[in-house]
């Protein structure tokens, strides 16, 4: 039954006994992540959250409430086939996108009701996929309480481009949809504008063959097949390979 709902991109999971090796490791991603996070009693918003995997780390590690947003129905009933087995639980998916949350106005004040006001608003593996990224980080800081934490997880440039801006023409990593991956440099300036501050590099690392992979529970191509098989250093395309890094910083 849980293999009708395939492909399963974000875990692992185990439902009932029944173990889900999916295509990330996404436990790694939270492994870098969570020495430098604090949730306890914290509303998150985990936007692009896909089946909501990591709203389940976050509640673990103590968050309040945590409500993912991602607008594909698949993940949204992985979800719920996680729900099923976990029961009533503070984490929630809704099939929304950015866009259908309120407090995003450029008028929004604090004391707005409609504003999101969240303890931590996190934005993992969705900048790059943003028309307008610098918008995107307005919004996140629109979505924040005062003082509230950005996580923000996204491809970068490799450390000798940190200065740099790639816009592929067509496809990244047989990727559509990707718009703009800039090195850190420029990426830590573009959260400076937005409007944050306490900023912090806390990660940088290379996306491995071992990290990201077909598997059983994700039976189309993967990273593998999106690499140059003479220089796995570039993508087919010509581009740097994936490295993706996470910064934390405060409205």
């Amino acid at each position: 039954t849980l293999m009708q709902l395939h492909p399963w991109r974000k875990g692992p999971l185990c439902l009932a006994g029944c173990m889900i090796d999916s295509e990330w490791r996404s436990d790694w991603k939270w492994d870098r992540l969570a020495p430098h996070l604090q949730v306890h009693g914290a509303r998150v918003l985990d936007i692009g959250c896909g089946n909501g995997y990591f709203g389940w780390r976050m509640l673990a590690a103590g968050a309040r409430l945590v409500v993912g947003i991602d607008p594909t129905l698949l993940f949204v009933m992985q979800w719920l086939a996680c729900r099923h087995f976990a029961g009533p639980q503070a984490n929630f998916v809704l099939p929304l996108g950015i866009e259908d949350l309120p407090g995003l106005s450029t008028t929004t004040s604090p004391d707005d009701p409609d504003q999101a006001n969240m303890d931590v608003v996190c934005s993992m593996g969705v900048l790059y996929h943003r028309r307008d990224p610098l918008e995107h980080l307005h919004q996140l800081w629109r979505l924040l309480r005062p003082d509230g934490q950005m996580v923000l997880e996204t491809l970068v440039l490799p450390a000798d481009m940190a200065r740099g801006l790639l816009r592929p023409k067509e496809r990244y990593a047989r990727m559509r949809n990707v718009w703009a991956i800039p090195g850190t440099s420029r990426l830590l300036d573009w959260v400076d504008q937005a409007g944050f501050k306490a900023i912090r590099l806390v990660d940088t690392t290379p996306t491995g063959l071992d990290e990201q992979r077909s598997t059983p529970w994700m039976k189309f191509e993967s990273l593998a097949e999106a690499l140059d098989p003479k220089n796995p250093e570039q993508t087919l395309e010509g581009y740097p390979a994936p490295v993706r890094a996470i910064i934390l910083a405060t409205r």
